[in-house]
């Protein structure tokens, strides 16, 4: 039939926008304008930023929380990109996961103030502009972001179902199509809860990634971080709640545009669909999938993905066993040499300042952090796992409580400043008791979001076996809840101690005003020579702390994840 002969009604719907079109176009122009807006302010000169103060006229803050989400958006996206990379690599790499996992590990363990190293650089490449400040606050985000999705991704990677692995080989997929057939979308979900954790991880060290320090010049980027860390010196609290108002409507934005969308469609590449539940529902989705403009976008990136396809072609001989083992050892010999070097250097330019006694004193309050950090994680899991198993068996709910806990993972420990230093004044408490809690309050999330996607990856096959043979209470946490989450809460309680000790630069130093609490403990070590500009004394408590990190990585939790990787894989 030709087109001229088709009904009226048919040539409106084709040819006429719809309701969905309209608020899709809004959107993206807006967001054009904004990204423009935004570009322009990139070739100021540094500095309107040193002249600028920042204001607690809550007018202000629609800007500054536009400018926090920018930075937070950007960082998100490197962080994916990292981990699509970086995580890929050393899942599929033995050599090569000999290096990346344990150095992911100490990235993990360095505070955000150990990245402070990076400003420099940043700021050398647009020399006398904005953008270098720009690039190094999002830097700063991107540290608190990427190290746990990398994590989530390659504990994915690793788990894949061989029934998976062997049809994705049926079907001869190449590396290319094999990653994104299969690959991403078996990990989509756990990275999806992820990725929000990690936007709530930006949101918790936020204040110190805008407030940029460079010898005695600092550079404060306009920002909720800059607003709350002007707000806790002036001892405002009314500006406090404002900046909470507006750091909880920037995080509904992103929880309705982004990240809603992402959990209803991360509902196509579960493994278990559920008989009679509801798909999980986004107006955001609805818009994207009826929206021409859109439309015509996920086309065009789809057929750009399919660019990259290449046959799997004929597959390479396999070295022989005497070749191998040269590789390995040359290879080996080469990772030794470069972390001596890197151990040598270390070594002379800490100890060339800083006596032996005061490294002694060093690893002591290391031995105290840990401490917290071993507590506080054992109370968390204690809590948050019944919890997590019983809302991530119930989708709905599930739903209805991610945006609540993605609220609280986001809330910065800096904003409970007031509450906690009045208290610990007017009460005279421990400072090294109740300072404590502060560490594990963001961290505490990636726990109980990672067993959410544990439970809800539990098969129906095993829920209908436990219930036909009445498997009830501890038995049932012990031989079905308990073994599924496993794997996963492994993943997130290594995230939530590395997360912890990072924690630990804000949790064990509290200032309200002219107040100023201490724990003793390596955080509280790391910030005061962060403050007073002594690098060498930052350096010897970052190197101190990752020793930490990876011994216990190396002893505790490794050989968990290796036993959840053999004993509770679900294939």
């Amino acid at each position: 039939m030709s087109t001229d002969r088709l009904p009226i009604s048919v040539l409106k719907t084709r040819l006429v926008p719809g309701r969905w079109d309209v608020l899709a176009f809004f959107l993206v122009v807006g967001a054009l304008l904004y990204l423009a807006h935004a570009g322009l302010g990139l070739v100021a000169p540094l500095s309107h930023l040193t002249a600028e103060r920042i204001s607690l006229n809550p007018r202000a803050l629609p800007g500054y929380a536009a400018q926090t989400a920018l930075r937070m958006l950007v960082a998100m996206g490197a962080s994916l990109l990292f981990t699509f990379t970086y995580a890929t690599l050393a899942a599929k790499s033995r050599r090569a996961a000999t290096v990346l996992v344990p150095l992911l590990d100490i990235l993990q363990s360095v505070p955000i103030l150990g990245f402070s190293f990076t400003i420099v650089f940043f700021l050398s490449l647009t020399p006398g502009r904005v953008a270098g400040a720009e690039m190094a606050a999002v830097f700063l985000v991107f540290t608190s972001q990427a190290w746990n999705m990398a994590f989530s991704f390659y504990h994915s990677l690793r788990s894949i179902p061989a029934e998976l692995d062997e049809a994705a080989r049926s079907f001869h997929l190449g590396p290319w199509m094999r990653f994104w057939r299969l690959e991403v979308p078996f990990a989509m979900p756990a990275l999806i809860w992820n990725m929000m954790m990690s936007m709530s991880g930006g949101w918790f060290f936020v204040v110190a990634a805008e407030a940029i320090s460079v010898g005695h010049t600092t550079v404060t980027l306009p920002g909720i971080g800059s607003y709350i860390a002007r707000a806790i010196a002036a001892r405002d609290l009314g500006a406090i709640g404002w900046a909470i108002g507006a750091m909880s409507i920037v995080i509904l934005i992103y929880d309705q545009i982004i990240f809603r969308p992402l959990i209803a469609s991360a509902d196509w590449f579960r493994l278990e669909q559920e008989a009679g539940l509801s798909p999980s529902r986004s107006w955001a989705l609805t818009m994207m999938r009826h929206s021409r403009l859109l439309s015509f976008g996920s086309h065009a990136l789809a057929g750009l993905l399919r660019l990259g396809n290449r046959s799997p072609g004929a597959p390479r001989p396999k070295p022989t066993a005497g070749r191998r083992r040269l590789t390995d050892l040359l290879w080996y010999a080469a990772v030794l040499a470069v972390v001596g070097v890197g151990a040598w250097k270390t070594e002379h330019f800490v100890f060339s300042s800083i006596p032996a006694a005061q490294v002694r004193h060093v690893v002591v309050l290391g031995l105290y952090t840990l401490l917290r950090v071993v507590v506080l994680i054992a109370l968390a899991s204690l809590v948050w796992v019944p919890i997590g198993v019983h809302i991530g068996m119930r989708p709905r709910l599930a739903a209805a409580a991610q945006p609540v806990a993605q609220f609280l993972a986001a809330f910065p420990v800096n904003l409970l400043f007031p509450v906690v230093v009045w208290g610990i004044v007017r009460f005279r408490l421990d400072a090294n008791i109740w300072l404590s809690p502060l560490m594990v309050l963001g961290t505490q999330w990636y726990i109980l979001f990672n067993v959410i996607v544990g439970a809800s990856s539990i098969s129906m096959d095993l829920k209908y076996v436990g219930e036909n043979l009445r498997v009830r209470g501890w038995l049932w946490w012990r031989r079905i809840a308990l073994p599924a989450v496993f794997p996963f809460y492994v993943t997130g309680a290594i995230t939530a101690a590395g997360g912890s000790w990072n924690a630990s630069i804000v949790a064990e130093v509290a200032n309200w005003g002219n107040k100023h609490l201490a724990a003793e403990g390596l955080g509280a070590y790391i910030a005061d020579a962060t403050a007073s500009g002594n690098f060498a004394r930052t350096v010897l408590g970052i190197v101190v702390m990752s020793v930490f990190v990876v011994i216990i990585n190396r002893v505790f939790w490794r050989p968990l994840y290796a036993r959840a990787e053999r004993k509770f894989r679900m294939s």
